[in-house]
């Protein structure tokens, strides 16, 4: 881990449909690009992109998706020559009150550290990818879980697959010009599954407030979150890059901690 004090750090989160991808220049994050995880060559033109004109870059990766990490780590170490994984060469430092981290997605307690790091407070974060996640982190810094349901697209892409008559769609904003009811099918869905989306995240949200007797601070991040929230009251923040911002904030962490132990000896 210590050759990364000296590297600028690429930031490399693999998700089940994008990658998302951005490089950090002391400590600031620049030129983000997003590939699809399946496609190899895509994601690396996107890093060719985001490191042009930087020399002493290390990656560091995260996942949900292991085979297309794999791969796409191959293709980085062919590239760069210094490639690290969360989880197997960086450790995720947050506490925790689950009764089993085994299965939690590396996403959400990236997501919920980079949240953590920069408010500095009992936080919610609401991730709207493939799948929305909504997690609370208390005032010590604490995750303590919360909540996964279908994305816009999953719940677009169930009602086609478990109907005989509902169409396929692409995932779009509702035109709400003419009110609140769908006027069509497809505008019916698409209102559908945005007030779902919309709904899941409010009512969280409300019920972990009860249970932490405050109202944390809320932050959304992930692909779907500027349409989706963009104009909600209840989201005070959009991040997009949180889980970025969560893969540096474990790499000065796990160097810190690095630092520490060798003091000690």
């Amino acid at each position: 881990m210590s050759a990364l004090k000296d590297r600028h750090i690429l930031a490399v989160a693999v998700g089940n449909t994008r990658t998302r991808l951005g490089l950090f220049v002391n400590g600031e994050l620049q030129d983000v690009q997003v590939a699809p995880s399946a496609a190899t060559a895509d994601v690396l033109a996107a890093v060719r992109m985001a490191i042009k004109d930087h020399a002493g870059v290390a990656a560091v990766m995260s996942s949900v998706n292991e085979p297309a990490t794999d791969r796409i780590e191959s293709a980085l170490d062919e590239e760069l020559g210094e490639v690290y994984r969360i989880g197997r060469d960086v450790h995720i430092g947050m506490r925790h009150s689950l009764q089993d981290a085994s299965t939690l997605g590396q996403d959400r307690l990236l997501c919920a550290l980079g949240a953590y790091a920069r408010a500095q407070q009992a936080c919610v974060i609401v991730d709207a990818g493939t799948a929305i996640t909504v997690d609370f982190v208390d005032g010590e810094g604490v995750f303590h879980g919360g909540v996964i349901a279908p994305g816009v697209r999953m719940m677009l892409a169930s009602l086609h697959t478990g109907t005989s008559a509902l169409p396929k769609l692409d995932w779009s904003d509702p035109d709400y010009g003419a009110g609140p009811y769908g006027k069509d099918t497809r505008d019916a869905m698409l209102k559908g599954v945005r007030a779902a989306a919309i709904g899941l995240v409010r009512h969280v949200v409300e019920s972990f407030a009860e249970e932490y007797e405050a109202y944390p601070q809320i932050v959304a991040t992930g692909g779907d979150a500027p349409m989706l929230f963009e104009n909600d009251p209840v989201i005070e923040h959009i991040v997009p890059d949180l889980q970025l911002v969560g893969i540096l904030e474990a790499c000065k962490a796990a160097l810190a901690e690095e630092e520490s132990t060798f003091g000690e000896d």
